[in-house]
C-alpha cells in the first residue's frame, strides 16, 4: 500500500513516501480501514522529531485522526459490515489504556483498528470534517467543558486560537456563552477569529498580550478582584506561561493541554497563590465528547475549520504548513 513512514527521527527529510509499505494484518478483533482522510496534528511533529522516554519500533506510519470506511471485518468482530463509515477512536486502542504513541496510522491508504475504537460516522458529516475532531477538537471539547467549566458572562482569552484546538475553543466559548478574546500572530488570522464569533482579537506578533489585557479589564490585584480575565487556554507554554497567569483575576482558572513552545516554563508561583489561580490540565478526550462533536457539527452549531486538504505526495509540505504556523485550523490529508 501506499503509506508515509518514518525511519529514524528528525527533520521533514525524514518522512518517506513509498508504495510498497506491507498491508497492515488483520487479527481477530480487528477491522481494516480505507483511509479516506486524516490530520496532522503537533503530536504527528513531536513524533517525527522524536519525545524523551518513548521508543518507537520503526518504521512508523503517523496520523492519529482517521476517517474512512470498512473493507475487512476480523473474526470476533460483530455489528460491523463491509461499507460502513467510520470515525476512528484513537484514545482507546489498548482499552482502556490510551493509545500507544508508536501504533501506525492514518497516513497510508489501509489502516488497522481494533473494532471498540469505531464511532459510525453520519453520511452527512465528510470524512475531512471527521478527520478533524479527535485530537484537536476532542481535546478544545474538553478543556472548555469537561474540564474548564467555562460558562455565561466569562472572559476567555484563547492563544494560538487560529490552529486546530484554538478554533474549536473559540466556537465553544461562544457557544457557551463566555466573552472571548482571540489572540494569534497575523491581522488576517484575527479577521477570521472575528468572523468566527470571538469578540475581541489581540495580535501578539506585535502587541505584548499581558498588557493588552490589562489595558482592557485592569490590572489584577489585591483591591481589584475583578480585574482580568477568568480563563485563559494556554496549550503552548513556553514564554506565555506566566504572562497567562497574570491576566487572570482574582481566581481565575488557566487551562492547558500541551507545551507546543515549551515544558518546562520559568514559574513564579506567588502569582498562584497571591490570587488563588488555579492550573487545570485536561489530557485528551472521551467517547461521549466525540459524540458530542459529531452532533455539533451535523446541527450547524459547530463549525469545521479546514485550512487545506493535501494528497499523500503532499504530507511534507502539511507538516511544513502547521510547524510554521501557517494553518488556520486543519490540515488534512487525503491517502
Amino acid at each position: 500500500m501506499k503509506a508515509v513512514a518514518i525511519y529514524a527521527h528528525g527533520g521533514p527529510e525524514q518522512l518517506r513516501l513509498q508504495d510498497d509499505f506491507p498491508d497492515p494484518v488483520v487479527r481477530e478483533g480487528d477491522v481494516l480501514v480505507r483511509t479516506r482522510a486524516t490530520s496532522i496534528n503537533y503530536h504527528d511533529v513531536f513524533t517525527r522529531r522524536g519525545m524523551p522516554g518513548i521508543v518507537y519500533p520503526f518504521p512508523v506510519i503517523m496520523g492519529m485522526d482517521v476517517a474512512g470506511e470498512i473493507v475487512e471485518v476480523g473474526p470476533g468482530v460483530a455489528n460491523w459490515k463491509v461499507g460502513d463509515r467510520v470515525l476512528v477512536d484513537p484514545s482507546t486502542r489498548a482499552e482502556p489504556d490510551h493509545v500507544k504513541d508508536e501504533s501506525n496510522g492514518g497516513l497510508a491508504e489501509l489502516h488497522v483498528a481494533r473494532w471498540h475504537q469505531l464511532i459510525k460516522l453520519p453520511d452527512d458529516v465528510s470524512f475531512e470534517d471527521a478527520a478533524a475532531l479527535p485530537v484537536a477538537y476532542g481535546t478544545a471539547l474538553r478543556m472548555v467543558h469537561t474540564i474548564g467549566h467555562v460558562s455565561a458572562g466569562e472572559r476567555v482569552l484563547i492563544l494560538g486560537a487560529s490552529g486546530g484546538v484554538g478554533v474549536c475553543a473559540v466556537q465553544l466559548a461562544k457557544l457557551y456563552g463566555a466573552e472571548v478574546i482571540a489572540a494569534g500572530s497575523s491581522d488576517e488570522k484575527g479577521e477570521r477569529l472575528l468572523a468566527l464569533g470571538a469578540d475581541h482579537f489581540i495580535n501578539y506578533s506585535r502587541e505584548d498580550f499581558e498588557k493588552a489585557i490589562h489595558a482592557r479589564y485592569g490590572r489584577p490585584g489585591r483591591k481589584r478582584p475583578d480585574a482580568g480575565v477568568d480563563v485563559v487556554i494556554n496549550y503552548t507554554g513556553g514564554d506565555t506561561w506566566v504572562p497567562s497567569i497574570r491576566s487572570l483575576k482574582h481566581g481565575g482558572r488557566l487551562l492547558t493541554c500541551g507545551a507546543t513552545a515549551g515544558f518546562d516554563p520559568k514559574e513564579d508561583i506567588r502569582h498562584i497563590w497571591t490570587f488563588e489561580r488555579q492550573i487545570l490540565g485536561a489530557n485528551g478526550w472521551a467517547r461521549e465528547d466525540l459524540i458530542e462533536l459529531l452532533e455539533l457539527v451535523r446541527s450547524g452549531r459547530l463549525k469545521i475549520l479546514l485550512d487545506r486538504v493535501l494528497p499523500l505526495s503532499q504530507t511534507a509540505e502539511a507538516f511544513r504548513l502547521l510547524e510554521d504556523r501557517e494553518v488556520f485550523g486543519k490540515v488534512i490529508v487525503t491517502p
